[in-house]
Order: structure tokens, then C-alpha cells, then sequence
């Protein structure tokens, strides 16, 4: 079978917003948005992280991230301490790593239910997998 690669782009995209829509309020709750979620969640894999490599491993803006770090500096997430050169060290705070597990089952419950909805299983091929799962979410092409 060959797969049309900007289709599968396109299937990300989609399942990528609708993640996004469908966990907003619980993510909100936090004071949070999905994209300070993977900020917390990539701090807490790399401690000791700093904005730069947020910024490339989650290819999001340079601002977008400040704005982010700031907002998490500010609920008490995550402190800021000095680094290398001009760089600012991200560690998680206590706060912050007993928030993990919550957001971490947010995530895991949304992909459980799209796995349940579609019948498809995590280990299924990953293009097949994400068809299905975005077929299920906006209905068949």
C-alpha cells in the first residue's frame, strides 16, 4: 500500500488540533494549554533544560516560549535558574512534579479513547493508526 505522504501530514495536523481541543478545558483547569503540557513534560524528561532546546525539540516559536516559560515560572511550575552564558536552567518544582502524572493521564485517556473508538491498537502500523484514528475524528474522506 503507498501512502500519500502530505496526506499523513495532513492526518497529524488533525489529530494534532483535535488533541488540542479536546483537552483544553482539562488542561485549563491547571491554568495550562496543551503546548505548556509538553513544556512540563519535556522539562521534566531534561532537566536542566533551557528555552533553546524547548524551542527545538518542540519547533515552536522563540516567543511563543518565553511566553510559556513565564507563564509556568509564574503558576509555580517550574523555576529558572542561571546557566550557561545567558541561558536560564528549566527544573520542575515541587508543583510542578506533582502536576505530572495528571497531565501525563490526560494525554494517555485521549489516546486510549481514540485507540478504543477505532479499534486499532498502539502497536498497529503508525500511518494506518493515524488514518483510522483521524477518520474516526472528522469522518471518512
Amino acid at each position: 500500500m503507498s501512502v500519500d505522504m502530505g496526506k499523513l501530514a495532513q492526518n497529524i495536523s488533525i489529530l494534532h488540533r483535535q488533541y488540542y481541543k479536546d483537552t483544553k478545558q482539562d488542561f485549563n483547569q491547571y491554568g495550562l494549554n496543551p503546548t505548556a503540557v509538553c513544556m512540563l513534560l519535556m522539562i521534566q524528561e531534561y532537566p536542566g533544560s533551557n528555552q533553546q532546546f524547548l524551542v527545538d525539540k518542540l519547533v515552536i516559536d522563540k516567543s511563543h516560549a518565553t511566553r510559556e516559560i513565564n507563564k509556568l515560572t509564574t503558576l509555580g511550575y517550574i523555576t529558572r535558574t542561571s546557566g550557561v552564558g545567558h541561558s536560564s536552567e528549566l527544573n520542575l518544582t515541587a508543583k510542578g512534579e506533582q502536576l505530572i502524572p495528571t497531565i501525563q493521564k490526560i494525554r494517555s485517556d485521549w489516546w486510549t479513547d481514540q485507540f478504543a473508538k477505532t479499534a486499532t491498537k498502539p502497536e498497529d502500523p503508525l500511518a494506518l493508526t493515524i488514518q483510522t484514528v483521524v477518520t474516526e475524528i472528522v469522518g471518512p474522506a
